[in-house]
């Protein structure tokens, strides 16, 4: 029988190297984006807004219709909305918590029931849960998504196992977008001396969803920089 993974912010970044990894191992992949980028890839492709109740039902009576067993849930999708927390707008705090939050949640909800029995979760944190000075709402989210995680693992066992990935620094169009003077001293800061691929994510999702004796946990991705 086909496997099938759904991974969401699947039209450029990690989540489509993501999604292009699994197909690799395999799987048939429902590429799940609010952009249109999706029709540059080889996906099952989802174009919604998944902090909308109709886009998680949309997606999960597109698994119900396709001919395949859904074997993952990757919940990558996410947006920033940096500020300070004098300057953190209300409307910046929702946006933030409902896309890297919310959307996680209710996804996981309703795609739950769907998965067989030895399928996984993969959340996408990052390393800022950790606290980043100037994304308070992004650190706040994806702490929240640490939490998610740790709560559905247990929740979900024995039949769905369920982790996350804190990246770091990764070498994506969002990373691109820092002034190079700031780039350049955040690399500086990373022990290994440079950004992470995309791909390099992307091989340890594949490794999470690899059926295993790991569940409830959360992986920082960052070169060897934690705290520091």
């Amino acid at each position: 029988m086909t496997r099938l993974a759904v991974v969401t912010g699947a039209a450029r970044g990690i989540g489509r190297a993501i999604g292009e990894r699994l197909q690799v191992d395999g799987y048939t992949v429902v590429g799940v984006d609010i952009g249109d980028g999706l029709a540059e890839t080889s996906f099952d492709p989802v174009q919604l807004d998944l902090t909308d109740p109709t886009g998680v039902a949309t997606v999960a009576n597109t698994v119900r219709d396709l001919d395949g067993d859904l074997a993952a849930l990757v919940n990558n999708a996410g947006i920033t909305r940096d500020a300070r927390l004098v300057n953190l707008t209300e409307s910046a705090m929702e946006a933030v918590l409902d896309v890297n939050l919310g959307a996680a949640y209710h996804l996981s909800a309703a795609l739950a029931p769907l998965l067989v029995e030895g399928g996984a979760i993969v959340n996408l944190a990052s390393r800022a849960y950790l606290g980043n000075f100037g994304q308070f709402n992004y650190s706040m989210s994806k702490g929240g998504v640490v939490g998610l995680t740790r709560a559905m693992a247990l929740d979900l066992a024995p039949a769905v196992r369920v982790n996350a990935i804190a990246p770091g620094l990764i070498a994506t169009e969002m990373s691109m977008a820092i002034p190079d003077d700031i780039r350049q001293a955040m690399v500086e800061k990373i022990p290994l001396g440079r950004m992470g691929e995309p791909i390099e994510i992307a091989d340890l999702v594949a490794y999470l969803l690899q059926p295993g004796y790991i569940t409830g946990h959360v992986f920082v991705v960052g070169g060897g920089r934690s705290l520091a």
